[in-house]
């Protein structure tokens, strides 16, 4: 401790007592403080980082876009604009909008009516702390829906998409995308869609039979078409790209309508990372109905194992089956990755089919012209008790510019997102890495620049001479989304409301309830917000 020259020993006990306790609390001090200097370097880091998520570089996003002119609604601190999206959402949900009325951007977005209305067509806005720009911009969004603009899929905001729509085609991205649409395509093709025709009219005239047996003795039914539309895509779904019973697709579609229900609710609150790991009660909720999910499609993968259907077979579940043997591994796909799928296609092919079907049958019922012209058009080529068969179908030209006119003003998907996965530059804007891009079809598909005039009006004689004439851009209609990542199931989609809406104009007259509120909803798709009760007469009963 001390040197050969050290005068220490010549020191005398009092003043050696003190040194040595100068010492020793010198050598606690410096143990206290290296135990602060770690906690610092590793608390620090957290800190600085928090602070240039939350405060820093939302400031500095909201100067690089002002100076390219583009403002919108103050970040607040954590919540950016969640708060006020809530707020005016729920305001808007207490409106009834009259029947007739096709102007329903404001009450289903009624944030970005409002904010549109401030900032012009594309601003800049915060959900909780991600930027995300508005763009409603036609051939902006048509570049940004394009793959090769370097914008990654759909943004994952909180981890329960997953549990809702799978791993599947909708998030993957490069390779792993190629190689899954690869392997899919084929199920879609013009040849399996004609083979699906008759298991989807086999599916409808089962919910036929189940609705003649909950009105005997009635004239006239009162029916909740959308919960029926919704039962019967699942069935289709079931059936004809897994197929598995209907007893099984009622119960899958059960369990991830009550996903479905989760994530909605979930989508304007603050999400904390990591808390999609702890055991509270809505995540147990979560995990239960994930399991009842994955637990019904691997019954269904196991049935077909263990058939005696020759090679898998050729619908969307053998395909893959196929793919988990093949030794190519450009066309192999992991058994994780079919569950996937499944989850996906499932949810998808239900949901968006039977929104269709809903508002579709929504305005047969208001305009009744329309439904009088299709029926006589259905009438002409299928007959009164003709089973459609895919080659007439294809002949119902008013039916098609109907579904056209239909998927415009009520489409589905009301909007579209996307993440820049570097800085970018699209058309005169330059979009920073991570920054989200909302684009509006709800919006986009009633604007009288491109439509005319009567783009809020129903009018499927737009469509007259096809969708790429309706409007002044031959790509407006957006419903299936654009480029190379477009709906690969756009077709089956197509054929399965023709066919529903089809069987249904031979045997019924349609008609709005009294009861009905027109009080469309965003719940992540375009929803009647009080279902839709349809009054349906048989025609033979209206004819006599």
């Amino acid at each position: 401790m001390f040197g050969p020259l050290s005068p220490w020993p010549l020191l005398p006990k009092k003043k050696k007592g003190e040194i040595i306790l100068v010492f020793l609390l010198m050598e606690r001090i410096s143990t206290t403080n290296i135990l602060v200097l770690v906690l610092l370097l590793l608390v620090v880091p957290k800190v600085w980082e928090a602070c240039l998520i939350l405060l820093w570089r939302p400031l500095m996003l909201s100067r690089r876009f002002k100076k390219q002119g583009i403002s919108g609604p103050k970040y607040k601190i954590l919540y950016g604009n969640l708060s006020e999206m809530k707020k005016m959402k729920k305001e808007t949900n207490l409106w009834v909008l009259d029947p007739k009325s096709n102007d329903i951007f404001p009450r289903v977005l009624p944030h970005y009516h409002q904010w549109m209305s401030q900032y012009g067509e594309t601003f800049l806005y915060w959900n909780g702390t991600k930027p995300t720009l508005y763009i409603s911009d036609l051939e902006l969004a048509k570049q940004i829906l394009s793959s090769k603009f370097g914008f990654s899929v759909i943004p994952v905001k909180r981890p329960e998409v997953f549990l809702l729509f799978g791993k599947g085609l909708t998030f993957i991205d490069g390779d792993d995308w190629a190689r899954h649409r690869r392997i899919l395509n084929p199920a879609f093709s013009i040849d399996q869609l004609k083979a699906m025709t008759k298991p989807m009219v086999n599916c409808t005239l089962r919910m036929f039979d189940e609705w003649s047996k909950q009105s005997i003795g009635e004239v006239v039914m009162k029916l909740e078409m959308d919960k029926e539309f919704y039962r019967l895509a699942s069935d289709i779904i079931a059936t004809t790209a897994f197929g598995s019973s209907y007893a099984e697709g009622i119960e899958f579609s059960r369990a991830q309508k009550e996903l479905e229900d989760y994530y909605v609710t979930s989508l304007t609150k603050i999400f904390i990372p990591g808390t999609q790991y702890l055991p509270t009660p809505t995540n147990l909720g979560l995990w239960k109905l994930d399991k009842k999910v994955k637990d019904s499609i691997e019954r269904i993968i196991d049935a077909r194992l263990k058939s005696e259907c020759k090679n898998y077979g050729d619908d969307l579940l053998g395909l893959m089956l196929k793919a988990a043997k093949s030794q190519e591994s450009d066309r192999k796909m992991r058994n994780d990755e079919i569950i996937e799928e499944c989850k996906n296609f499932y949810y998808s092919g239900q949901g968006t089919t039977s929104l269709l079907l809903t508002w579709t049958t929504m305005l047969l019922s208001l305009h009744q012209d329309w439904q009088e012209k299709l029926r006589e058009e259905v009438f002409n080529e299928c007959g009164r008790d003709k089973i459609p068969d895919s080659d007439t179908l294809s002949k119902l030209k008013l039916l098609n510019m109907v579904l056209m006119e239909s998927l415009r003003l009520y489409g589905p998907v009301i909007k579209m997102t996307r993440d820049a996965t570097q800085d970018m530059k699209v058309g005169h804007l330059e979009i920073p890495k991570g920054t989200s891009i909302v684009v509006p079809f709800l919006k986009m598909h009633s604007d009288k620049a491109i439509w005319g005039e009567d783009a809020e009006q129903f009018n499927p004689l737009r469509f007259e001479n096809g969708v790429s004439q309706a409007a002044i851009n031959p790509n407006a209609l957006l419903a299936f989304s654009f480029g190379p990542r477009a709906c690969i199931a756009r077709n089956f989609a197509m054929l399965e409301a023709k066919t529903v809406v089809t069987m249904l104009l031979q045997r019924f007259h349609l008609s709005l309830s009294p009861e009905y509120r027109h009080t469309p909803v965003d719940n992540f798709n375009l929803f009647p917000q009080y279902g839709l009760p349809v009054m349906l007469q048989p025609l033979d009963s209206s004819s006599q």
